[in-house]
């Protein structure tokens, strides 16, 4: 299996995880087939310290719906990166990959590590 590693340390959430997903789909292979499973594995270090721009620490929101009338919260993106900063990016990277069978097997082959 091919380790593909990649340092999130000041590095901007979007552009990271891009390339996370690309690199997670193969299309950076010339062997890339969009029906088939790489044998790569993408670790990411310093996953907690990733930079996101402008003032979307107070103006974006991450949702979360219970299913329930009334049941929709919402947290600033500053709030989740403080408390749970491995979710943000892990967040990012699945919704950038395709929604089929897929992708609960590419987001398996994703590690995310934190700077100690």
């Amino acid at each position: 299996m091919r380790t593909v590693e990649f340092d999130a340390k000041d590095k901007i959430l979007g552009r990271l995880a891009t390339q996370i997903a690309n690199a997670l789909r193969g299309k950076d292979q010339p062997s890339f087939r969009p029906d088939r499973l790489p044998d790569i594995e993408v670790i990411v270090k310093n996953a907690d310290k990733v930079k996101v721009s402008g003032s979307k620490l107070t103006q974006k929101f991450h949702y979360h719906f219970s299913g329930y009338p009334g049941g929709l919260r919402k947290t600033a993106l500053g709030k989740v990166l403080h408390d749970h900063p491995e979710r943000v990016l892990q967040q990012a990277v699945k919704r950038m990959l395709p929604k089929n069978r897929l992708q609960a097997r590419f987001m398996k082959r994703l590690k995310l590590e934190m700077s100690q």
